[in-house]
């Protein structure tokens, strides 16, 4: 999951690098957005990981009591 996690951020600056080469205005919109989508996609992937995390702390915890 920490390597589907990396590769967004990659995505991430790809995005950051589009909008900042952008020269037109409906370019750098375009790159701000796919920014945001990609910022969305690392904070749930990250969100994901910690549920699962969790869910398999829990499950350990339990066997032992």
């Amino acid at each position: 999951m920490s390597g589907t996690n990396a590769l967004s951020g990659l995505t991430v600056i790809a995005a950051i690098a589009a909008a900042g080469a952008a020269v037109y205005l409906h370019n750098q919109i375009i790159g701000y957005v796919a920014i945001f989508l990609a910022m969305i996609n690392v904070i749930g992937g990250f969100g994901v990981t910690e549920r699962m995390l969790h869910m398999f702390k829990d499950g350990k915890e339990k066997s032992h009591e």
